[in-house]
């Protein structure tokens, strides 16, 4: 998820219960295996891959559970009926929400978003309504405990083709154009740095700042979106104050 402190989002998974964690196992498995079954089983080759192994790594994913994966992919018809969407709408105080959505049954997980979109305070919108105010990007996450040195990171980021690097409290966000994913992922495992995060996501333009009720009802959509079995992805422009 992009929007409301992104990194204190990657920490709640990381710290997530037994049954939500079982489903961020699931969600990024079916992603590998539609990776592999699209792309092939070598991520040098097929980036979608690449990034679902990073997904993977990040939050701990055992290396059975990736492995039974890939041989999904290259396996059996399972995975082949699923069929790749992206929902936009509108969340509590005029928040724009963009969803990934792999899903078996179309009119299903309609239903279903549409419902949770009414429930929280927002509304489900056509195509388009709100993607013009988000651009693919690439973002990677250093903890500053495991490199610190912000204008030797600066540099060498920059140099492989970097757009931006901001240092907040306790970690450092790079954003690149997607393109540039490769060649940054490759100039930080040169020195040794390892990334709590990296992937490809969709980053919002401007945020919008909720806070009360709004932000409450808000931070409950995203969870109950991002607990649906068909929602891949959820990507907000919402932000909130830590307190919130």
């Amino acid at each position: 998820m992009s929007g409301h402190s992104k990194w204190a989002n990657i920490k709640r998974k990381k710290g997530a219960n037994d049954a939500i964690r079982g489903k961020i196992t699931t969600k990024i498995g079916r992603e590998i295996t539609i990776a592999v079954r699209m792309g092939g089983a070598d991520p040098t080759g097929n980036m979608r891959l690449k990034l679902a192994l990073s997904k993977a790594k990040a939050n701990n994913i055992p290396k059975d559970n990736i492995n039974r994966a890939i041989q999904k992919g290259l396996g059996a018809s399972e995975g082949s009926n699923y069929e790749e969407l992206m929902y936009e709408g509108y969340g509590p105080g005029g928040t724009a929400v963009m969803l990934d959505i792999l899903t078996d049954n179309r009119n299903r997980t309609a239903a279903d978003v549409r419902h949770l979109f009414s429930k929280y305070g927002g509304n489900l919108g056509q195509d388009g309504c709100v993607s013009w105010m988000f651009k693919k990007k690439a973002v990677f996450i250093v903890e500053k405990e495991t490199f610190e040195d912000e204008d030797e990171l600066m540099e060498l980021v920059l140099e492989a083709g970097a757009d931006d690097l901001r240092a907040e409290e306790d970690i450092f966000e790079i954003t690149a154009e997607p393109e540039a994913f490769d060649d940054i992922e490759a100039a930080l495992g040169e020195k040794g740095i390892e990334t709590a995060s990296a992937e490809v996501t969709m980053v919002p333009d401007n945020m919008v700042h909720l806070q009360g009720k709004d932000a409450e009802k808000m931070q409950t959509l995203i969870d109950a979106l991002e607990e649906n079995d068909d929602v891949q992805n959820v990507y907000t422009n919402y932000e909130s104050d830590d307190d919130e």
